[in-house]
C-alpha cells in the first residue's frame, strides 16, 4: 500500500485530548481497512500565519499512514465535515522517516538555547542609554536641586 503524510490543524477551542481522539478515530478506521499508522506526532498549539475561520492559533497533528487511496479519499471527506478541523493536507511519500519531524526537533532546540546575552541597542535608538549615573549628572549640570539639597535648604 502507498504511504501518506497527513497534517491536520484543529481549532484552538478544542483540547489536546480531542485532537488525539480525532487521530484515534482515523487510526481505528484505518486498521479495520487493513492499513496502519506508521508515525504520529502532536506538534502542539501554534500560531497561524493568518486567521482561519476566526482562529489565530491551532493544534497541529502529523500522521504517517500506510493506506489505500480509497481510504485517504474517505478520510479527507470526513475531516472536511468535522467542525473542529480547520485545515488538513495529505501528501503521498516514498518512505516514512522514523526520526522526529523538523517541527519537533526545532522545538527542542529552542528549549536548549537559554540565555543568549544582553540585547543590543534598539533599531531606532542612538545607542547611548541613560542610566542612573547619567541622571544625577544631568541634574547637577542643569542646576536641578535634588531631594537632599532641597531639604537642606528648608532646615536652615
Amino acid at each position: 500500500m502507498p504511504l501518506y503524510e497527513t497534517v491536520l490543524i484543529a481549532r484552538n477551542d478544542v483540547t489536546q485530548q480531542q485532537v488525539e481522539s480525532i487521530a484515534d478515530e482515523i487510526g481505528t478506521e484505518l486498521e479495520t481497512d487493513g492499513g496502519s499508522v506508521k508515525k504520529r506526532e502532536y506538534w502542539g498549539l501554534r500560531g497561524l500565519a493568518y486567521r482561519v475561520k476566526k482562529n489565530r492559533k491551532a493544534h497541529y497533528m502529523l500522521l504517517a499512514l500506510d493506506a489505500k487511496p480509497a481510504f485517504v479519499t474517505e478520510m479527507e471527506r470526513k475531516l472536511g465535515l468535522n467542525e473542529d478541523v480547520l485545515r488538513f493536507m495529505t501528501v503521498r511519500i516514498e518512505e516514512v522517516d522514523e526520526a522526529p519531524s523538523a517541527i519537533l526537533s526545532r522545538k527542542s532546540d529552542e528549549r536548549e538555547r537559554g540565555f543568549r546575552g544582553p540585547k543590543p541597542a534598539g533599531r531606532f535608538e542612538s545607542g547611548r542609554r541613560r542610566g542612573f549615573d547619567d541622571r544625577e549628572e544631568f541634574r547637577a549640570r542643569d542646576g536641578f536641586a535634588g531631594p537632599d539639597e532641597f531639604r537642606a535648604g528648608i532646615e536652615e
